[in-house]
This record gives structure tokens, sequence and C-alpha cells, in this order.
């Protein structure tokens, strides 16, 4: 792995929440093991090795009971960890796919059988190359027909440019981590009010209100400067919100947060337990479980 990578916390602790039966951790990863599912040649980090099994044990040490599993960029469009996991999880864990323009209906429908749900398009710079708005509306084209929605990964100062091809979608459409938000700036202002709006005015576009870690410049435990923002979501679209562990943390930099104290932050962002509900069964299991609704 890079020399300054964070490896996730070895002993996170015991959430004081008790989340509700059937709680989805909706934005998680697995990385490798390298030595049976190699990370991707044109890869812009080496995480270290996170596999299913850490996951299944992290899932029941919180007391959650599924799993989103979304492709990460290290693993480029080679999907077989994440299927390896999807085939391992007993249907409790569901899966988002990186694909190519030129992947084809088999190739579609096999992801589809083995638990994928949707694909992500990520257009943080840092972590990967320019994305083609072209080859994106082709994946989108092609997904469509399977029910499927797309992921998307921006930071703020990038939805002004892809706010054209977000709001042009055939599919529902998920964004992780509320956009990045700057949270030194105040949630009723301009900057946070434009992704707001996107939500508003495109009833097929949901958010997570994940990755506290991220966003705070205050820090754990509490991440206060990021609640305001998580909660303004949840109370305001509380049907289309999803939350997330995101473990391993990859590319955190400052520290790496302790996983239950990242479950005890839920009752913050969504004080009532509709909300939570929600949050955590309703919401995920339509989106990725709709047999079961």
């Amino acid at each position: 792995m890079d020399a300054d990578w964070l490896a996730f916390h070895p002993d996170p602790s015991k959430p004081q929440y008790a989340p509700p039966p059937g709680a989805v951790d909706a934005h998680c990863h697995v990385f490798g093991p390298a030595a049976e599912f190699p990370f991707a040649p044109e890869r812009k980090y080496t995480p270290c090795d996170a596999g299913k099994r850490q996951l299944w044990a992290l899932r029941d040490h919180l007391g959650l009971s599924r799993n989103v599993i979304v492709q990460a960029t290290c693993h480029g469009a080679d999907n077989r960890a994440l299927v390896d996991a999807l085939a391992a999880s007993n249907g409790l864990a569901r899966g988002v796919a990186t694909v190519r323009k030129d992947v084809t209906n088999q190739e579609l429908r096999t992801l589809n059988a083995a638990g994928v749900r949707g694909v992500r398009f990520n257009f943080v710079k840092r972590l990967v190359d320019k994305l083609s708005h072209e080859d994106l509306g082709i994946i989108a084209e092609k997904i469509a027909p399977l029910g499927w929605h797309i992921v998307i990964y921006f930071e703020a100062a990038e939805l002004p440019e892809i706010y054209p091809l977000v709001t042009a979608l055939p599919t529902q459409v998920v964004v992780d981590h509320m956009g990045r938000p700057d949270v030194s700036r105040p949630v009723e202002g301009p900057q946070f009010a434009r992704f707001v709006r996107l939500l508003e005015e495109h009833p097929n576009i949901w958010s997570k209100v994940s990755c506290p870690e991220r966003l705070s410049q205050v820090g754990p435990p509490g991440y206060e400067d990021v609640i305001p923002f998580s909660r303004y979501l949840v109370e305001r679209f509380p049907n289309r919100v999803l939350w997330g562990t995101d473990w391993p943390h990859p590319n955190m930099k400052s520290h790496m947060p302790d996983d239950g104290k990242l479950v005890d932050l839920i009752p913050r962002i969504a004080p009532t337990p509709a909300l939570r509900q929600a949050l955590l069964v309703e919401n995920p299991r339509r989106l990725y479980w709709p047999e079961e609704v």
C-alpha cells in the first residue's frame, strides 16, 4: 500500500446507538485482497487489503444487517472483487459497479444476477482521469432498462460544470457524500443551496449523508460542523437519503475514524425514529432490494 496510507481502525468501538433491524450500510468498499484481485494498473492510489470477511465482521459489530458495496477506483472497471463479495453475502449485500462504454448487455445481465444494482461515475479529478460525458450518456442508456441507478461522486465546486449531465440522466441518481460541501460555509449559503435546488427540482436525485470525517474541519469524534448539513437533507428529503460508513475509508489523510462513533452520529442527523427507519431501512431497501418492498 502507499507509504502514507491510513489503514482502517483495528478496533472500532461498539456503538451506543442500536440501529433498527434491517439497517443498511449503503456505502462501503472491498479492496482486494490484492493477491487474489489485483488493483487496476491505472489506479491513482494503492490501498491496504480490506476484504469481504472483514466487512461482514464490521457489519455485525456495528449492529447493521446489510451492505451496499461500491466499486472503488483502485479496482477500475474490474468488478471481480465486488462480485466475489456479493456471491459470499447470502443476499445481504448489493453492489454498485464501474463499467466502460463498451460493456455488453450480457455483461450487464451477469452483473445484475450477481446483485449489482447501479454504476458509479466519479468526477473527482484527483482520483480519476477526466470522464467523457458522451461515454457516460452511453452507459446510462445501457443500464436504464435494468432498473439500475447511477451513483455520482463530485466535489461542490464541480457541480456547475456537470449540472447539465446530472440532470439529464435517465435513471435514479444518488450523490455521494452530499456533493462534498464546504462545511465552513453556512448551510443556508449559496453553495449548498445549489445542491439543495438540485434535489428539489429533480425528484429522481438522492443523496448520501455519509462521510463526516471527510468533510469536517473540526474533526472527531462529533464532527460538529457537518451535522447541520446532514440533518438538513434528512429532514428536507426523508425519502431520498442514504447513510453509509465508507469503510475502509480510502484516502483519509488527517485521521482514521472510529466506525462505532460514526454510527452514534445517526440519531443526531435523523432525530426521530421515523427518520432513522427511512434513512437506514426503507430507502435502501426500495433502491437495492425492491422485490421486498
